[in-house]
């Protein structure tokens, strides 16, 4: 088993949810972020005053999946999210030891296949 962390631009958060769907990768979860990488420093004025703004916002995806489909998540994030700019994010994939499903006590490869 493994955990798909995925860091994306906002923008494209809608073309890489519609691209899972269609890998039927179910099961994720999405928050807000903040970032920066290799984008060039933006500079804004605010009430007179320069700011340099050096965090971009961004979304970070979290999927735990089974090890068969790593490579199918990990293609569909990567053709969905990429514009070929600078900042079009990164993906991980780390090593899970053991999930539990709450609800029915299932645990490992059970626990992250989609309920039916």
């Amino acid at each position: 088993m493994k955990l798909v962390v995925a860091i994306v631009r906002t923008e494209k958060l809608n073309d890489v949810l519609e691209a899972l769907f269609r890998a039927e990768v179910r099961g994720l979860t999405i928050t807000p972020a903040r970032g920066h990488g290799g984008e060039t420093e933006q500079v804004e004025t605010y009430r007179g005053t320069t700011i340099k703004m050096e965090l971009s916002q961004k979304v970070r995806l979290e999927i735990g999946v089974s090890d068969h489909f790593v490579e199918p998540t990990v293609e569909a994030i990567m053709s969905a999210a990429r514009t070929g700019e600078v900042g079009d994010g990164k993906i991980f994939v780390l090593p899970v030891e053991r999930v539990y499903r709450i609800r029915t006590g299932e645990r490992d490869e059970a626990a992250v296949t989609p309920v039916a």
